[in-house]
């Protein structure tokens, strides 16, 4: 069945309020072997984001392509991770591999937009990624795909912005550890004479006595 028809069907496109967008990457019919005969069910793989940092995907079946779809809605949204975006891409390179499915992903330039395919470009999408290209070797299983696209967008890592020092910083530095060495140096000579004063006190003292 056509994503839009269950889309549709869903209500999806009416739910101007919502904050999260759905999209369904596939639909298959499984069946079970059961003592009656063959059980056929539905199982629906769905990706939901915001396109703001925040993706999820869940996989849900049912004996309607509906119920499979609003379950699988559900495990997304319970699943959401947030991811580092920088400059409208990713702060860094990653490669990971997730069953026999090996993704790469690196940061592009504005005017690239997403260089991927079919369910990766999916969750690129949803997530509010505009500039990336990736590379999919191995298994062309799309749960696969989408799980470990999910998994390289859940291992980035924010980059925290080099401050850079100036000469006056350095001088001021300079001048900060000079008088915290002149503190440390003289604070033993100042209590080294109030002992000796005390000592001369003392002495004095049990001399009149």
């Amino acid at each position: 069945m056509d994503n839009q028809k269950i889309q549709s069907k869903l209500g999806i496109r009416d739910e101007k309020k919502s904050e999260f967008e759905e999209k369904v990457v596939q639909v298959d019919r499984v069946s079970r072997t059961v003592k009656g005969g063959k059980r056929i069910r539905f199982r629906a793989l769905v990706v939901v984001g915001n396109r703001n940092g925040k993706v999820g995907a869940g996989i849900g079946k049912g004996q309607e392509v509906v119920l499979a779809v609003k379950k699988a809605v559900n495990h997304a949204k319970k699943s959401m991770i947030e991811v580092p975006i920088l400059n409208e891409t990713i702060p860094h390179e990653i490669r990971v591999d997730f069953g026999g499915a090996k993704l790469y992903l690196a940061p592009a330039g504005k005017g690239t937009s997403i260089v991927a395919g079919g369910s990766v470009r999916s969750v690129l999408e949803l997530v509010g990624i505009k500039n990336i290209l990736s590379k999919m070797l191995g298994s062309p299983n799309k749960i696969n795909n989408v799980k470990a696209t999910i998994l390289a967008l859940k291992s980035l890592r924010k980059r925290e912005p080099i401050v850079a020092k100036t000469p006056q910083d350095n001088i001021l530095n300079k001048e900060n550890e000079d008088k915290e060495q002149n503190i440390a140096v003289k604070t033993p000579k100042k209590d080294n004479i109030m002992k000796e004063e005390k000592d001369e006190i003392k002495s004095d003292s049990q001399k009149n006595h």
